[in-house]
């Protein structure tokens, strides 16, 4: 029996600075940031922060078959990808999840956008890709932390769809499996969820160490 997934309607994180920093493509000792730069930098980032509003899901599911470039969940359902099989060798069970940065940032980031300060939106742009990925960290040591218990672990790796091998279409089936719908994220037709900064993946978890 497939249990319900554990949905997270407000997770907390402090701003990824150094992250967000390096999206940009700023690197320390090489990239030279003036004084008014950290601070248009830095006031867009409190800005971010508060329209960010990160939500999530996660879901154990057992793996009851994987071979070639199919991994078959409890489900019955089928998730197609070579690198993900790969990836899943000795794991019996995966940890499906899915996170987003919400509505409010992406409205933001148009209006900003239209109002034509494009170096303020791809700030607020990269701080929402790097808060949505640290909710997935957040997720996954979270779970982690509940698995430890039985002698398990998540794996260090993950697979979001859309990368690689791990084709869009994969994404509807965690999609309706992750519930999220229930926070807020919708799915097109073509499979790309909505709003935007959302996003899905799957990591193993297999006996002892990552």
């Amino acid at each position: 029996m497939v249990k319900d997934p554990v949905l997270f309607h407000a997770i907390h994180l402090d701003m990824p600075v150094d992250a967000v920093y390096r999206r940009l493509g700023y690197r320390k000792a090489l990239t030279r940031v003036s004084r008014e730069q950290r601070r248009e930098v830095e006031a867009a980032l409190q800005d971010a922060a508060r329209f960010i509003e990160l939500k999530g899901s996660a879901l154990i599911l057992p793996v009851e078959v994987r071979h070639g470039d199919t991994v078959v969940l409890g489900t019955g359902e089928a998730l197609r990808s070579a690198g993900l099989a790969r990836m899943l060798s000795g794991s019996h069970k995966v940890l499906v999840m899915g996170a987003t940065a919400g509505g409010r940032i992406m409205e933001e980031i148009r209006k900003v956008s239209e109002k034509g300060n494009l170096s303020r939106a791809v700030v607020l742009d990269a701080a929402a890709s790097e808060m949505t990925d640290c909710a997935l960290d957040w997720i996954s040591a979270y779970i982690g932390r509940q698995v430890r218990r039985e002698g398990l672990a998540i794996t260090s790796r993950r697979f979001s769809a859309g990368y690689g091998d791990f084709e869009l279409e994969n994404q509807r089936i965690m999609y309706e499996r992750l519930r999220l719908g229930e926070i807020g994220v919708e799915i097109t037709d073509s499979c790309i969820l909505i709003p935007e900064k959302s996003v899905t993946a799957v990591a193993g978890i297999r006996a002892g160490n990552p």
